[in-house]
């Protein structure tokens, strides 16, 4: 007779409390980076005063932990159950600075980002009916670009941040490969629970070595207030733009096709393969997590690619370890003091970590890939032209920009770029009707094809 322990899914696996704590605070390490740099480029761009910046950073981690926890615990139809961490999405970016920057404002973004988030909500059945068209094929090529579009990401943390006056300084890169070392080290050597948080460990001695060298500043936490509490609608009541709702509809649409591939990716490394029910569940939690977004002073929230590496990398695939990350954002949120410490984590610590964790990404994809038949069929042709296309704006990254505002929304992400190719592709050459011309003729049952001289 089987156990209980037995029957519960690793998914819902609930560690214990010392180790629930080390994995989530692994995860929030991990994504933070992200988390904080959208706000930071909208508000700069925007021209914010250095308490407005602090606020929407706070208001950010706050809703990324509430979104966190809606999408790994869920409620109702809302939540795909699995160990998704939730982030503001970078799709939305250039679209909310031409829309702050023209005369709208900020509460022309959030009004923008509420029919946004509505609208993820009433479509995320649709998506779900979709599923059918991400085969193997297709969503192991979607994995293997997430990962590949992301080692940039790592490569500019490693090199001191894009923004940074030192960028690509050998000190930087070295802080960086010596985590990464650390991080690779703790994975073969170390006992298995210390492997599992190779990359809090690679984190917490990359920032132990950066502090006499002088590689961060911690004179922000001392300005940090400790407590500090997000209210609706800080920045005035959202403003309705028929322009700017256009063009954050068409980031919807983008980021759903994100969060599709990330959701699928997590499925895949957990053993809990996406439904359509549960992909729906879990993009009506990103339309939701959006909604308050717009309402909570911050940005479109999505699925952090960031994490899925970490996911696959630990193999921890508890959802309550995300649960508990979610967990501890909340806290960061309403006690801006802590979230200035997690904040001053140098660029380089975050890259050498970042560069297993994306690395492990693609070689998921790679895994989904090699179940794939590629014998007597163009599939090897749609990976290519998908993974061609998905790199191009990452290695080019102003290849669109004579193109229309709506193009270059789709099209500058690589994971959305990579994945409506690889469906097309897969539709053009899998799915659709072959000529008769061009089908192999039917054999009688025992006789053999006719030879034919080899070609050139």
């Amino acid at each position: 007779m089987a156990t209980t322990a037995e029957e519960v899914h690793p998914v819902d696996e609930i560690p214990p409390p010392r180790q629930l704590a080390a994995f989530g605070l692994q995860h929030v390490l991990a994504m933070d980076a992200g988390a904080v740099a959208v706000p930071l480029i909208v508000g700069g761009a925007l021209r914010l005063s250095a308490a407005d910046l602090a606020y929407l950073i706070t208001a950010d981690l706050l809703v990324c932990g509430v979104a966190t926890l809606i999408q790994c615990v869920g409620f109702w139809r809302f939540g795909v159950r699995l160990p998704i961490m939730q982030g503001c999405t970078f799709a939305a970016v250039s679209p909310m600075v031409l829309i702050g920057t023209t005369g709208g404002g900020l509460p022309a973004i959030y009004g923008s980002v509420i029919v946004a988030g509505l609208a993820i909500v009433l479509l995320a059945p649709v998506f779900g009916r979709l599923l059918r068209f991400f085969p193997p094929l297709v969503t192991g090529t979607v994995i293997l670009i997430i990962g590949v579009s992301l080692l940039p990401v790592a490569g500019n943390w490693a090199a001191g941040g894009v923004s940074s006056k030192d960028f690509g300084a050998p000190r930087n890169l070295a802080l960086a490969a010596f985590v990464l070392a650390v991080v690779l080290g703790v994975q073969r050597f170390a006992p298995a629970f210390l492997a599992r948080v190779a990359v809090l460990t690679g984190i917490v001695a990359g920032l132990v070595v950066a502090v006499p060298f002088g590689f961060t500043d911690f004179g922000g936490v001392a300005d940090a207030d400790w407590v500090g509490i997000s209210t609706p609608f800080h920045f005035g009541a959202p403003e309705f733009r028929v322009s700017a709702i256009v063009s954050m509809l068409v980031v919807a649409l983008v980021t759903m096709t994100e969060t599709t591939g990330d959701l699928i990716a997590v499925g895949e490394m957990t053993g809990r393969r996406v439904e359509p029910r549960s992909l729906a569940d879990g993009l009506r939690a990103d339309g939701l997590s959006t909604v308050l977004g717009g309402v909570f002073n911050t940005f479109p929230y999505t699925a952090y690619a960031q994490n899925v590496g970490l996911v696959g990398m630990t193999r921890v695939r508890s959802r309550w370890v995300v649960a508990a990350a979610g967990g501890l954002l909340v806290l960061l949120g309403l006690l801006p003091k802590l979230g200035a410490v997690v904040a001053a984590v140098p660029a380089p610590v975050l890259g050498g970590a970042g560069l297993v964790m994306f690395g492990t990404v693609a070689a998921s994809g790679l895994r989904t890939l090699a179940g794939v038949d590629f014998r007597g069929n163009h599939n090897l042709t749609v990976v290519a032209v998908s993974v061609a296309v998905g790199m191009l704006p990452v290695g080019v990254p102003t290849v669109y920009a004579k193109f229309p505002d709506w193009f270059q929304t789709v099209m500058n992400s690589g994971i959305s770029a990579g994945c409506l190719t690889a469906i097309a592709l897969n539709l053009l050459f899998n799915h659709l009707p072959r000529r008769a011309s061009r089908e192999a003729p039917v054999l009688a049952e025992g006789a053999q094809p006719a030879s034919t001289p080899p070609t050139a």
